[in-house]
């Protein structure tokens, strides 16, 4: 049996998959097996995934599916004692896994989960460890007035919550707090799971020590005038329906919607005006976040 699951969601990215395999590759020594969800995957790079990675289990999902729904597909096999949930779009250049392993095991009983130091591609520290989150974290977090990225101890230290970049966790807590929430579709399960490991009596911790990079960012998808309504209704579900808050981002989204109406009506602008007046019209919706992406796809 390996020690270590690593679960990997992958939307038909071959280009950026690869890399995040053989840096596991080249860095884990510790048992593990690894699981990839082919979300949506072509045949053809389904079978390149099959022929360049025969050691991966491959797990096709061609069903619409957010976050969560296609993790515990690969959860409900996994079958080591600890679970790695990895970002399709990071890469390890350093032992990253075993050193993990080496925490959760020398960490006390409550320890549930552990998460790296998660970094962008120039160094940048994205999060390490994370506070509580409340409904007016949220609405700070919005107006991007939250920095993750300060580090509050130079060795590993209790924290609250979790980044779904990265993060090892014992199976059979993750089993008993029944998984990722498949209420979510695109946010924020991994916030969620960390509050309710920590409602259930567990810890949780962050090790400065040890990084992984993560290559979030890039150009704006025209997905994106779906993904953030969804995203900003399973907030509203998590922090349990404020009135103030869907008013806030309301009005927002509003202010968004007309800044964009006056410029050029061309690519980014496009979408980024449909996306704030999608947010509109879920923010108040009774819709589930799959129900609301599903409305607004294009």
């Amino acid at each position: 049996m390996p020690k270590v699951s690593i679960v990997i969601v992958c939307m038909n990215r071959p280009d950026i998959l690869f890399p995040c395999l053989d840096s596991i590759r080249e860095h884990t020594t510790v048992s593990y097996e690894t699981l990839v969800v082919a979300y949506m995957f072509s045949p053809e790079n389904l079978e390149t995934l099959r022929g360049r990675y025969p050691w991966v289990t491959i797990i096709p999902s061609m069903e619409l599916r957010g976050f969560s729904e296609n993790n515990n597909l690969a959860l409900k096999a996994v079958s080591g004692r600890y679970c790695l949930i990895l970002n399709d779009d990071t890469l390890l250049r350093m032992p990253l896994i075993d050193t993990l392993v080496k925490d959760l095991e020398s960490l006390p009983e409550s320890a549930a989960a552990v998460s790296p130091c998660i970094r962008f591609p120039d160094g940048r520290v994205q999060t390490c460890g994370r506070d509580p989150w409340t409904p007016w974290r949220y609405a700070k977090h919005y107006l991007h007035l939250v920095d993750e990225s300060p580090i509050p101890s130079s060795s590993i230290f209790q924290t609250y919550t979790l980044n779904g970049a990265c993060f090892l966790i014992k199976t059979k807590v993750f089993r008993e707090a029944g998984w990722f929430d498949e209420r979510f579709f695109f946010t924020p399960e991994d916030i969620a799971l960390g509050h309710k490991l920590n409602d259930m009596g567990y810890t949780v911790w962050a090790n400065p020590e040890v990084s992984v990079t993560h290559l979030a960012g890039g150009s704006v998808s025209a997905l994106e005038q779906a993904i953030k309504p969804a995203r900003v209704r399973g907030s509203m579900i998590f922090y349990g329906e404020p009135l103030w808050l869907k008013c806030f981002i309301w009005c927002f989204e509003a202010l968004r919607a007309v800044k964009y109406f006056f410029l050029p009506r061309k690519g980014r602008n496009v979408i980024m005006r449909k996306s704030a007046l999608n947010v509109m019209k879920a923010v108040f919706s009774s819709d589930t976040p799959k129900e609301i992406f599903k409305r607004f796809r294009p």
